[in-house]
């Protein structure tokens, strides 16, 4: 199952345009890198999102996307309010950073933010 479930990310990425889909591709490695037991699909939000079984909202605590034109990070709050010194070239909602498209994604701030992202969701069960 959890193969399948790659796939929907394999085929989210390949249907981004070209110029985003190295960058959606190193975001889905940093996630895998901080945690690499995680479960990847793209039933939540029809996008790629990663969850862990047995803790609310299904276990999710990371996902990414492409909203023309950006990539986006998608972490659980109180997340983006802890680092908003990290993000200052970023637009930020609540649980969204937008990455600006002018610069390269820092991979260190992604795994920071998907680790802080995982604790949190671990600290509310």
């Amino acid at each position: 199952m959890k193969k399948d479930l790659a796939n929907s990310v394999d085929a989210y990425i390949a249907n981004c345009p070209n110029e985003v889909q190295d960058e959606l591709r190193k975001i889905r490695s940093a996630i895998r890198v901080v945690a690499p037991d995680a479960i990847e699909r793209t039933d939540y939000f029809n996008i790629p999102g990663y969850s862990y079984e047995g803790y609310d909202y299904d276990g999710m605590f990371a996902w990414f996307s492409y909203k023309k034109p950006n990539v986006r990070l998608h972490v659980r709050p109180p997340v983006i309010e802890r680092h908003k010194k990290e993000l200052v070239d970023c637009v930020l909602t609540k649980g969204i950073v937008t990455f600006p498209k002018d610069k390269k994604i820092p991979m260190t701030v992604v795994k920071k933010l998907v680790k802080a992202s995982i604790k949190v969701m671990k600290d509310k069960s």
